[in-house]
């Protein structure tokens, strides 16, 4: 090999090599920047799966609360009757509430006849 050949050779190896020492830093950077953004997308949907289970719980809170809030305005809608003496047929003889009635107009856990 002539010695033309050998330093072309070793000059390409040095621009190869520069080139690798050069590349090297960004392609780590690169990789630590994809980890990152792995994690940064992985706690942003932990974070999001807590606020949906949180809103989840708040929504089951406020249906709860509107259930009781109907029913005291029933109960609230019944005890204006029985001021106004409209409701006197629900009136117990020893003077207490009478049960609740079902939504067919029967007591709650009273059978019908012929069921059963």
């Amino acid at each position: 090999m002539s010695t033309g050949a050998i330093v072309a050779i070793i000059v390409g190896v040095a621009i190869v090599a520069g080139a690798l020492l050069l590349a090297l830093p960004r392609l780590r950077q690169k990789r630590d920047e994809r980890e990152v953004q792995g994690r940064r997308e992985a706690l942003a949907g932990r974070h999001r799966e807590h606020a949906e289970g949180q809103r989840l719980r708040a929504e089951a809170a406020e249906q709860q609360a509107r259930r009781e809030r109907a029913e005291a305005e029933l109960h609230e809608s019944r005890a204006a009757l029985h001021d106004r003496g409209l409701a006197d047929d629900e009136l117990e003889p020893n003077g207490d509430m009478p049960p609740p009635r079902d939504g067919r107009g029967q007591q709650a856990g009273s059978r019908t006849e012929g069921a059963g």
